[in-house]
């Protein structure tokens, strides 16, 4: 989204439908048309497990899903033209067996919501207790009327248990009542009828997930006792490997008349419920299901598995895990939540994206978090930079243990990482672009593999973790085997040029803007390694002054050689940074301001985005930017640039950035409000916070966009709030919109949590909760706050008066068409085939 198409600043949702509630999003009328994006925002899950907010009832649905973090088949990728190095393995998650379904029948006719008659109708998703609710009153075609509660959650303290409730009242009549409770295996993407979902789509979107033309889910276990109420199956992948088992525990309580049948088959385990309901005697069936994958542990001790978690909720009760759900989650919010009083719309839609960052992350122990999370199948459930850069920052300053958790994950891919970099004819390790096991993924290898920069990415992940924690036993047992290995790849993929002057060029990268691919000396790339170069450097001096034990243990286990920390710090520090006079900006790349601009302007919208309406050769030619790029490492590493630079970046990159990826919009926020286009952070933030919730890019229905809801978070608390850790060094400097009179977010660092409150004409800090940091230590932190240095203890909050908001510009940046380049050529703007 360029500057020029920012959006206004309104609230994007129709309030007769979406009612304003600040922790509950709520629907109250029943909509076809937006099914699919629906069932995203109303997905529930924890990390590891998540079921989308398709109905009940089973059908009217859009895209059925139900996924497991890491659960994927394997496939071998088919490339027109061959060549050494190519990703082989394709890898895609699978839709796992549904056990979301539990069908109603009155007087044997069907609930469906789409031609159901509906007097009332309610469905929220609940951020303090994570419950999807849905209440309706229903009129049967025989004029009866029904009520229906139906609720929803996926438990982030039993990771691998569901727990669904659906309650039945006749209110004027008594009738016949069935209900059908189901775990469904439906074969990716297909319903139970084998009709392909319409998410599939016509035309080809590389946002979305492969699909396979072949069973890929092998029946190995089927069981079900009537008198227990419970049923399982399992599953084996077909080529990957990996097997699965869920089971489903049923309760039903009712003083009407009633009796249960068991029906299992390979792709189904269904029991029916047959009541006969009289007036005013509320029927309600309590279904516990458990999930269990593994890499190519036996069905059958998966199924023993689910057994167990099954007896244990059973045990514990059911209003124990509500319970622990929501004490879970007032944990959660203690220490994440962000506050701005006085605007419940922007505040909704704050909580639903923070909301959705715990599901995407909770417990997804030992798996990396998917750029859907686990609401849909967008990007094949494949793990990205979007992690790092954008979701990890959330998790680091809030909930530290999550944080660890997705690095500790990044490092049991390191071995894969050296195999790969091996393969590309380098040293250390190059972690793959996109992924699921390991392996590469990608198959378009100048948009994919191409982007090196992921190895600096994640050592940036590792090194803001590490300061901001100290977690000593991290660092010595995976992070610097981390930071070591991308830093050898670095001065093994770079190069030195003019030994007098003594440059170090990184060729041949892709930096994040994936519409200019292959090109040297990409800018952000560059940044970036040189922190990675010199985080590694430093990490490696540290422990051997701290731990000489560790260190020589460190050096033996990662074969150190004595010249490699020099060789590290002397490429960090002669990094080729090109700088370009004559417009006074950093390029984006060695030839990037050679190129002409995209008239952005001018273009048609049903030609956006541009990745789907040209070719890329189309869109490489032109200074024309898919996602910040320069403006990104302005706000990573900041520390290195002028505020005059900053400007100057932010002014010229803004309007050639289209905004096709959901991840600009937060950095472009972020940036413009460091350099004083107040209007203009607070029209992109509004973009970004509701990236899902509107549809702003006409694909959420492939699932939550979770490196955006990540980027809401720094949006507030780095831009707005101000907030910057350069190498442990924090400081606060906020820029507070024009229409908020106070914003409230906290900051976990050292063990310490303190909230900071923005007001138009203070800052006021307060020591929340101390617990000691990784050393064992008690730290009362101390952060930079325009200049001055304030220390922040346990009592009276610290208040500092601010003189304003920081610099303010109207407008938006002016066009890059019309400049002059250092060669006297004006860039000009053109739009291609016109």
């Amino acid at each position: 989204m360029s500057s020029h198409e920012a959006p206004a600043a309104h609230d994007f949702l129709d309030r007769t439908r979406w009612p304003v509630d600040p922790w509950r999003l709520v629907e109250t009328e029943a909509d076809q048309t937006d099914l699919g994006v629906t069932e995203t925002i109303f997905s529930v899950g924890n990390g590891y497990l998540g079921m989308r907010g398709n109905v009940t009832e089973g059908r009217d649905s859009h895209t059925h899903g139900t996924f497991v973090n890491g659960f994927h088949e394997t496939w071998p990728i088919h490339h027109a033209e061959e060549a050494f190095g190519f990703a082989r393995v394709g890898q895609t998650i699978v839709n796992a067996p549904d056990a979301k379904v539990i069908r109603l029948y009155v007087d044997d006719e069907p609930l469906l919501l789409s031609v159901a008659d509906l007097l009332e109708y309610e469905r929220s998703l609940d951020f303090r207790d994570g419950v999807l609710r849905r209440e309706i009153l229903w009129r049967t075609p025989s004029n009866k009327l029904v009520k229906v509660v139906a609720t929803r959650m996926v438990s982030f303290a039993q990771r691998h248990l569901a727990v669904l409730e659906f309650e039945v009242t006749m209110l004027d009549h008594r009738a016949p009542v069935a209900i059908s409770s189901q775990i469904l295996n439906r074969q990716d993407g297909e319903d139970e009828y084998h009709v392909r979902s319409k998410a599939m789509g016509e035309g080809h979107d590389p946002r979305k997930s492969e699909g396979f033309d072949r069973r890929v889910l092998e029946p190995k276990y089927k069981w079900g006792d009537a008198d227990q109420g419970r049923v399982s199956l399992g599953f084996r992948c077909f080529d990957s490997g990996m097997t699965l088992a869920v089971s489903a525990d049923h309760e039903l309580v009712t003083d009407n008349p009633c009796n249960a049948r068991v029906q299992v088959e390979d792709d189904l385990a269904k029991v029916t419920y047959r009541i006969a309901a009289e007036p005013g005697v509320p029927i309600k069936l309590t279904k516990l299901v458990a999930y269990h994958t593994s890499r190519g542990v036996p069905v059958k001790e998966l199924v023993d598995r689910c057994r167990r978690t099954l007896d244990r909720a059973y045990e514990e009760g059911v209003d124990q895990q509500y319970a622990d759900q929501r004490a879970w989650l007032e944990d959660f919010w203690e220490r994440s939540d962000v506050e701005v009083p006085g605007h419940p719309q922007i505040q909704q839609a704050i909580r639903w994206n923070l909301f959705q960052v715990a599901q995407a992350s909770a417990r997804a122990e030992g798996a990396g978090i998917p750029a859907k999370g686990v609401t849909g199948s967008g990007y094949s459930g494949h793990y990205f930079w979007d992690t790092e850069v954008y979701v990890l920052p959330f998790l680091t300053y809030t909930n530290p243990e999550h944080a660890r958790n997705a690095l500790r994950f990044r490092h049991s891919l390191l071995d894969a990482g050296r195999k790969r970099a091996r393969e590309m004819s380098q040293s250390g390790a190059l972690f793959p672009w996109r992924t699921i096991n390991g392996e590469e993924a990608s198959a378009f290898f100048a948009a994919g593999t191409a982007q090196y920069h992921i190895d600096a990415d994640i050592a940036y992940a590792v090194a803001q973790y590490y300061l901001a924690t100290s977690d000593e036993d991290f660092m010595i047992r995976q992070g610097i085997d981390i930071l070591v290995e991308t830093a050898r790849m670095w001065t093994d993929l770079g190069f030195w040029r003019d030994e007098e002057v003594g440059t170090f060029h990184i060729h041949g990268v892709t930096g994040p803007d994936e519409y200019t691919t292959v090109v040297n000396d990409n800018m952000f790339t560059n940044v970036m390694a040189r922190f990675n170069l010199g985080a590694a450097a430093l990490a490696v001096k540290r422990l051997a002054e701290r731990d000489s034990v560790a260190y020589d243990r460190m050096v033996t286990r990662l074969a150190l050689k004595d010249h490699e920390v020099a060789d590290w710090e002397r490429a960090a520090r002669n990094m080729a940074i090109p700088y370009d006079e004559a417009l006074g900006v950093h390029p984006q790349d060695q030839h990037f301001l050679e190129r002409e601009v995209w008239d952005l302007d001018n273009t048609p919208l049903d030609k956006r985005p541009l990745l789907l309406n040209y070719h890329p050769l189309v869109i490489y030619r032109f200074q024309v930017i898919k996602q910040a790029d320069v403006v990104l490492a302005l706000f990573l590493q900041g520390n290195h640039f002028t505020d005059e630079q900053k400007r100057a970046n932010f002014e010229y990159y803004d309007p050639i950035t289209t905004g096709d990826s959901t991840l600009s919009a937060v950095v472009q926020s972020i940036i413009a409000a460091e350099v004083g286009y107040r209007d203009l952070a607070f029209r992109y933030f509004l973009g970004a916070l509701f990236v899902d919730l509107a549809d702003r890019h006409k694909n959420a229905t492939d699932g939550v966009h979770v490196a955006s809801t990540g980027g809401v978070w720094s949006a507030l608390a780095c831009g707005f709030g101000g907030f910057r850790d350069h190498q442990g060094e924090f400081s606060l400097d906020p820029r507070l919109p024009e229409s908020w009179d106070e914003l409230v977010y906290r900051i976990t660092v050292q063990g310490t949590r303190v909230r900071v409150t923005v007001r138009k004409d203070e800052l006021e800090l307060f020591v929340e909760d101390r617990e000691p940091n990784g050393l064992g230590e008690m730290v009362d932190p101390v952060f930079d706050v325009r200049g001055r240095q304030v220390k922040v203890a346990p009592g009276d909050p610290v208040v500092v008066p601010l003189d304003g908001q920081g610099p303010n510009i109207e407008g938006t940046p002016p066009p890059v068409a019309g400049r002059r380049r250092a060669d006297g050529t004006v860039i000009t703007a053109i739009i291609p085939g016109t």
